[in-house]
């Protein structure tokens, strides 16, 4: 196995979190990683933007929204399931993808992966965070992936505009009429009470509904593919994201400015006032009350619409993000250093985070709760990276060794010939 092979697998056990499941020897020195700084980067950023979604203010004293939501409303998300799809063209094999039995034994150990967090997310739905949980999503998402671990780069790219195009229309269309949850998640409750609004909740109706949230693992499953280490992949990703937001943005603006799509919205929505549409075209359409069903709100960018549009210039916001931060990885190391230790750890501070937040403790003090988080998250990385004799967070641990167990056992079972 090649040198940068083996540095993509080390980095890539699982979505948002360090991998080795071997045990540091005790008295030693930690081995000088391969892992691509930019990933853990990315992640660290991704990690903080959605910490600065579920905390910090939305709106400003008059009304209109904040620098925040501006930057980071549904972006933080994004990037979060994009490097998901990274993470798992990384763990099988990178630009050297897996085949044969060895892509199936990944596969298996990313149905174990994918059940793991579908129980954790529904696990932390029991603590009633104010906040969308994203794990059970993925876990959804993973399952969806596993028999896509093994297509190539165009392929993946196409499904991913599929997703994107096909599955926000089906989920904006279906979306009024389709059973959901209650509250922000699936639960263990909601399955055992409501197994079909919970499905339909994880697919159509709930936070990051699969059926179009799968445009991002897609993507990031095929950028995985790419060389991650090469200067000039890096320069293409921020220059192919920042097109396509480009793009999705002068078609928004052309469809409902310039053909009055606008116009055609509100006549064709019963209840709604310009001024709900101007809301919810900024701050999304969970503040206005109103089920948008017109064919023109497609092409609408609003927060957590999962429009068509929307869904592709999000996409093209988490590519260039991460080819910045794999830039920045790169040229200035050090620069990025607090949000590499953050993204080395990141399942198990995105749920300490939820934890957290279901207390309700600084709900008001935001800014101070923010930063408060963030950096007792920094101490508890220092602390548990030198402290611990593991080399990643405790979840970490558990979902990377419960995979990697899967993966040995069905490689030990003999092929069949």
């Amino acid at each position: 196995m090649n040198t940068a092979r083996r540095g993509d697998q080390d980095q890539s056990e699982d979505v948002m979190m360090a991998t080795s499941t071997a045990k540091k020897p005790q008295g030693t020195r930690r081995k000088r990683s391969k892992r691509i700084v930019g990933v853990d980067a990315a992640r660290g950023l991704a990690l903080v933007g959605m910490m600065s979604i579920h905390v910090l203010p939305s709106t400003t004293d008059d009304g209109g929204p904040t620098l925040v939501w501006r930057l980071a409303a549904g972006v933080s998300a994004a990037l979060f399931a994009f490097l998901a799809g990274v993470s798992l063209s990384l763990s099988t094999g990178g630009s050297s993808p897996q085949r044969g039995r060895e892509l199936s034994g990944s596969r298996v150990g990313t149905a174990v992966r994918a059940g793991i967090l579908l129980l954790l997310g529904m696990l932390l739905a029991v603590f009633d965070p104010p906040a969308g949980i994203i794990l059970s999503y993925y876990g959804v998402m993973f399952l969806l992936a596993i028999p896509l671990l093994g297509a190539g780069v165009k392929t993946l790219m196409a499904l991913a505009v599929g997703f994107a195009v096909i599955g926000s229309t089906i989920v904006n269309l279906t979306a009024g009429d389709a059973p959901s949850l209650d509250g922000y998640d699936p639960s263990f409750a909601s399955l055992m009470n409501d197994g079909g609004a919970t499905l339909s909740t994880l697919f159509i109706t709930g936070t990051y509904p699969a059926l179009n949230w799968m445009a991002f693992i897609c993507a990031g499953l095929a950028i995985g593919r790419l060389n991650l280490r090469l200067r000039d992949t890096q320069l293409r990703l921020v220059l192919g994201g920042l097109i396509t937001v480009a793009v999705s943005w002068a078609a928004s603006i052309v469809v409902l400015q310039t053909f009055n799509g606008f116009d055609r919205i509100l006549q064709s929505t019963r209840g709604l006032s310009a001024g709900d549409l101007d809301l919810a075209l900024v701050q999304g359409v969970d503040e206005i009350n109103v089920h948008i069903s017109s064919p023109w709100w497609l092409f609408a960018l609003s927060p957590y619409s999962e429009t068509p549009i929307e869904t592709l210039d999000l996409m093209g916001w988490a590519v260039a993000v991460f080819g910045g931060m794999l830039l920045l990885g790169t040229a200035v190391p050090w620069l990025v250093r607090p949000l590499v230790l953050l993204g080395t750890m990141t399942l198990t501070l995105y749920s300490l985070h939820l934890i957290f937040l279901s207390t309700y403790l600084l709900e008001s003090v935001p800014y101070l709760s923010f930063w408060l988080q963030v950096g007792v998250s920094l101490l508890f990385v220092v602390l548990w990276r030198n402290i611990s004799e593991w080399s990643q967070g405790p979840l970490e641990w558990v979902v990377a060794r419960a995979a990697s167990g899967a993966r040995s056992r069905f490689m030990a079972i003999p092929a069949a010939k």
